[in-house]
């Protein structure tokens, strides 16, 4: 099996080859702050956490369309401070968007998601066929 390194991070070649990120707009990601991932393979299921504290549930949006599964976020603030004669403005914006392309085991019907202490998780069962065969044993004749 193949390494790829990205961003100081080790990643198997095959978690890339199953869950390909899907940049759409090309370069309009570059400079923006995309909230690191974990994926791991259970026998059932895959989990996708990604880490995107100081957010509530309200914040994502969330969809699965054509087997690409996108997490994105727009969060807007505004403060004014007035002192005297003096006052100041700040506008602050934060946004990401994230894709995956699901592998075609994953049963995309039964994707469940959380959001707890800053930790955006998804399990991603496995489809039927997709699951781990039992052992059986052959009888010679």
């Amino acid at each position: 099996m193949s390494i790829v390194k990205r961003n100081n991070l080790v990643f198997p070649a095959l978690i890339n080859e199953i869950f390909k990120p899907d940049w759409f707009g090309g370069l309009e990601t570059v400079g923006h702050n995309l909230p690191p991932v974990n994926i791991k393979e259970n026998e059932g299921d895959w989990q996708l956490q990604l880490l995107v504290p100081g957010r509530v549930k309200e914040d994502f949006h969330i969809e699965i369309d054509k087997d690409v599964l996108t997490v994105s976020t727009e969060v807007k603030t505004e403060e004014v401070k007035k002192e005297g004669r003096y006052s100041r403005r700040e506008f602050s914006f934060q946004s990401f968007k994230r894709s995956f392309t699901l592998p075609n085991t994953i049963d995309a019907e039964n994707i469940k998601g959380d959001y707890e202490n800053g930790i955006l998780s998804f399990v991603l069962p496995k489809k039927e066929e997709a699951m781990p065969k039992p052992k059986r044993q052959i009888e010679l004749s």
